[in-house]
């Protein structure tokens, strides 16, 4: 099995329930694992024969532009729009972080994660 990653993706964007978080806003921190086969592109060295890290990217900071209530929506989103575009992957799991969330105490952050097979069930 081969993985893809991108890790701790710090995205500025306007999710939450509260009316003020979709005018304030907030960092976001995304982190991505995709699974694929890339044997092709570790022999040929070719980037037509890979899924391009820049084109995930690409994906999560679009979808995090469109606001959302729930960062369960945001992930569901992302994790449908990379599989449309990428069908050779077979799972995804897209953790995102809301930095700084609206509730009392220090923190980190508040995190949702989402995973999805696309293998078929044997």
């Amino acid at each position: 099995m081969s993985k893809i990653y991108l890790e701790e993706v710090k995205i500025y964007a306007y999710h939450g329930v509260l009316p003020e978080e979709n005018i304030i806003g907030t960092y976001y921190i995304i982190n991505a694992e995709l699974h694929t086969d890339l044997w092709k592109a570790a022999t040929s060295d070719d980037l037509n024969d890979t899924i391009s890290y820049a084109d995930i990217n690409d994906i999560l900071h679009q979808e995090m532009k469109i606001k959302s209530k729930l960062l369960e929506h945001a992930a569901g989103r992302i994790i449908t729009k990379i599989h449309d575009r990428f069908p050779q992957v077979d799972y995804i799991k897209l953790k995102i972080t809301k930095t700084a969330p609206p509730m009392q105490g220090e923190m980190k952050g508040a995190s949702v994660e989402l995973e999805k097979s696309f293998k078929p069930e044997i």
